[in-house]
Order: C-alpha cells, then sequence, then structure tokens
C-alpha cells in the first residue's frame, strides 16, 4: 500500500513554522504531534478549531498519526455543531481557546515543553487513509460531507506548488489571512506548507498593520496567502507595503482591475486559484494577464447537457461544478460566474458578479455587494426588487444611485439601498446570506 510522508522536510533542522518569530523545525512538529496524538481522548472524529495554525496543523497530524479523522464545517454556528454531532456522536472539539463556546466534549490543546523528541523519523501515512471530512452547504442548508484522503490532498497540493513557484529549492514563508479550518487556508498554508518543505506562520493577521507586521517579520522569500476582499482593504489602508515574492487569492472572484494594482504596489506576481469545497483546487491563473484559467495536471472538465463535471487527478469523485464554465481545450476554461449568481429581473438577466463589479467601481465605494431579499418582506406586491448595502463614507444614497444609473440597467438599481460602516464578512471575505438578509430586516424596522 502507498503511503505518503507527513511532510516534506527531510532535515530534522528544517523550519516548519513561525510563531512570534521564532522558528520551530521538524524535529519539534513531530515530537509535539506525537505527544498530542497520545493525549487525545478516545472518538475518532476530532472537530479542530485551534486558532493557532501551528497548533491546528499539529492536531491534524495527531489525528493523521493516530487514525482519528479531522471535521472541517464550513461554519461553526451552534445548528452546524448540532448536525455535526448527529453526523459523528463521538466527535469532540479540540481547541486552543479557554472560552469556547463549542457545544461538544472539548479538548484543550495542552502545553508542551521545548523538547525534541529522541529520534527523527518522519512518520508516513497511507495514501488511503480518511485524514479529513469536509463540509459545504447544500441549498437546504444542511452541511454535506465529501471525504478527503491522505494521497488525494497531498497530490492536490503537490500538483499545485510547481504552478505557483514554490518548489524552486527555495525555503518559502506563508503568511495566511484565512483560517486554516477552511478549505482554501487548509490546503494553501497547511498543507502546502508540510507537503512542499516550506514553512508557515503560526498567526492569522487580519488587520492591514497586522499584515504587513507579520509579512515584514517573515523570512524572504515571502507569499501572502489571502483574499480579494483582504487584499482590496489592505491597499486601501494607505500603509507600507512589505517586500514579497508571491500573492495567491481564491475564495472569491477577483477583478483584473484590482490584480494589477496588487501587483504594482506589491512587486510581485499574483496568482488567483479556482475550486470548490467538493473537488479542493484544481486551477490557476494569473489573472493581471488573462481571464482563462489552467487546470491541474490530470484534472478534466466535461460537458453534460448544460452541466460541467470535474474529475480525475486528485478529485476524488466525478463532481457536478456550480459554476457556469466554458470549456476552452483540455487544459484550460473560461469561469463566466456561478449559476446561482444569475438574477432575472423584469425579464432581463445579470449576475450579481457583474453587478458587484459595476458598483465597487464606483469612486468612494470602498466595498459593495448586491443581494436579493426576501421579496414578501420588502414588497407586498410581489416585485422582485435587488438590494445593495454599500460601504461609501463620502457618498450619500442618492449619489450612488445616480452612479450606478450610468453603470447598469434601471431594473437592477438597488432598492433599498443600505449604508453601512462594513459588510457583515466573514473570515474569508465571503458575505452570508444570512447576514445580508439581517440587515434587510433591521432597515424595514427602522433600526440603526
Amino acid at each position: 500500500m502507498e503511503a505518503i510522508p507527513l511532510l516534506a522536510h527531510e532535515s530534522p533542522s528544517a523550519v516548519v513554522a513561525y510563531r512570534g518569530g521564532l522558528a520551530i523545525d521538524a524535529r519539534q512538529f513531530i515530537a509535539d504531534a506525537v505527544r498530542l496524538g497520545d493525549r487525545l481522548p478516545a472518538g475518532a472524529h476530532v472537530l479542530n478549531v485551534c486558532s493557532d495554525r501551528y497548533r491546528f496543523t499539529v492536531g491534524l497530524a495527531a489525528c493523521l498519526l493516530t487514525g482519528r479523522v479531522s471535521l472541517l464545517p464550513s461554519t461553526h454556528t451552534p445548528a452546524v455543531i448540532r448536525q455535526l454531532a448527529q453526523f459523528a456522536p463521538d466527535a469532540f472539539c479540540l481547541t486552543d481557546e479557554p472560552s469556547c463556546t463549542i457545544d461538544l466534549p472539548k479538548f484543550h490543546f495542552p502545553q508542551f515543553p521545548q523538547e525534541r523528541g529522541p529520534t527523527w523519523q518522519i512518520p508516513r501515512i497511507a495514501a488511503t487513509q480518511l485524514a479529513a471530512i469536509v463540509f459545504t452547504s447544500g441549498s437546504t442548508g444542511m452541511p454535506l460531507p465529501y471525504k478527503k484522503t491522505w494521497g488525494k490532498l497531498a497530490r492536490c497540493v503537490l500538483d499545485g506548488a510547481p504552478r505557483l513557484g514554490l518548489l524552486d529549492g527555495r525555503r518559502h514563508t506563508l503568511i495566511g489571512t484565512v483560517p486554516s479550518q477552511h478549505m482554501y487556508g487548509f490546503e494553501s498554508t497547511v498543507l502546502l506548507g508540510l507537503m512542499s518543505g516550506n514553512a508557515f506562520g503560526a498567526e492569522r493577521p487580519f488587520y492591514p498593520a497586522d499584515i504587513c507586521a507579520a509579512l515584514a517579520a517573515a523570512p524572504h522569500p515571502r507569499a501572502l496567502i489571502s483574499t480579494p476582499v483582504h487584499l482590496r482593504t489592505l491597499l486601501a489602508a494607505g500603509v507600507d507595503l512589505p517586500a514579497v515574492e508571491l500573492i495567491v487569492s481564491a475564495t472569491a472572484p477577483l477583478a483584473a482591475d484590482l490584480a494589477r494594482e496588487v501587483e504594482t504596489r506589491f512587486g510581485a506576481r499574483l496568482i488567483e486559484i479556482y475550486g470548490s469545497t467538493e473537488t479542493g483546487q484544481i486551477a490557476t491563473r494569473r489573472t493581471a494577464d488573462t481571464a482563462t484559467w489552467h487546470l491541474w495536471p490530470n484534472v478534466r472538465l466535461t460537458a453534460t447537457d448544460d452541466r460541467v463535471f470535474a474529475h480525475g487527478g486528485h478529485v476524488e469523485q466525478e463532481t457536478l461544478m456550480c459554476d457556469i464554465i466554458d470549456i476552452v481545450n483540455d487544459e484550460e476554461f473560461l469561469l463566466q460566474g456561478r449559476t446561482a449568481d444569475l438574477v432575472n429581473v423584469a425579464g432581463k438577466r445579470s449576475s450579481f458578479a457583474y453587478l458587484n463589479t459595476q458598483l465597487n467601481a464606483i469612486p468612494g465605494v470602498i466595498d459593495g455587494a448586491f443581494f436579493l431579499p426576501d421579496a414578501d418582506r420588502l414588497s407586498g406586491t410581489g416585485v422582485v426588487r435587488l438590494a445593495a448595502v454599500v460601504v461609501a463614507p463620502t457618498l450619500n444614497s442618492a449619489q450612488l444611485t445616480e452612479e450606478l444609473r450610468q453603470r447598469i440597467d434601471a431594473v437592477f438599481l438597488p432598492r433599498p439601498l443600505l449604508l453601512v460602516d462594513r459588510l457583515p464578512r466573514n473570515a474569508t471575505g465571503k458575505l452570508p446570506h444570512h447576514a445580508l438578509q439581517s440587515l434587510a430586516e433591521r432597515y424595514l424596522r427602522g433600526a440603526p
């Protein structure tokens, strides 16, 4: 049976992670994973919510070494946790937060002495071992599970690393603004660090000053693993940007103009990743130069009756894609938007991606998004009207509406247009629909 090393750091002194500017080497990492594995309680399923990226990774490794499965749901709301407990009744929560309120049996990450193991050996994990179960919310809101084996996860990041230039023989430092528990952060910081022999930062900086500080403290060459929302906020902050060699973006479409501005301001190339919870990462593009996506080796897309399926390579099973995709050839495609992104108002069609692009292109708009509220609550006529929520401190609703009138068809003008201090984005920059709906309901009640 094929077995794959737990990490690609061949020397025991090779750096796996940095925390607070201090290096943690491979021997220490293996020792910590073995010690944690020996202490974990009896349950085969582990909800790993450690916010420290190093502790999360030690928890993942401990689970792999002891045959446990890491559970990675899309959110940690009470409803999702209840559903998770039904899915895996033996599940417990591994946390590094003393005040963790997740309603599962808890095991707090212990404090280990700074001592390395007496021997040096890289554990090998069977390629077929179930490493994780990731969850995505379906149309009913029920979390849908997708199994991920160690071999497929390793193949995904190893096939992607050369596209990013992260297998060039140098030791890169990966600084991520996304949580380890999200599929993108899981693959592009945790797994990519382990499998490519590079190091990652234990912290997850969020604010622009913190991101810059984390980058400045990291050894060169540096890679920033981020999202369009975080990148836009970083540029708008007007702070001095530390030098980096690579920027990676995912979780939402990245506008070409923003990609070019990021590359200019940082003086580095930006690579955008395309994928999903179901498939993992499957394609990249340099967004500043091209709209064409390039598939991972051996991953293929097949169109059947206007539906597109991904299969091959590291994709665990043939998977229906939730996007509108134009296949160019066996290795390339164009992305036209999500199937759920299309909107039809008064017989006219557009997409939320297009509308959001026009909204955010207005001078003075810092952030903004269209959404479709509950029509019954916003209108007694049953007429579907779009709403928008906008951060634009120097503009009022009338000015924004007039700017939009110059850019989009009048039937798509938002009613209401809500001006807020910030959008209710989650840790990866996405806007949960329930949060937008809550804003619309507050507007109806006249609440501030």
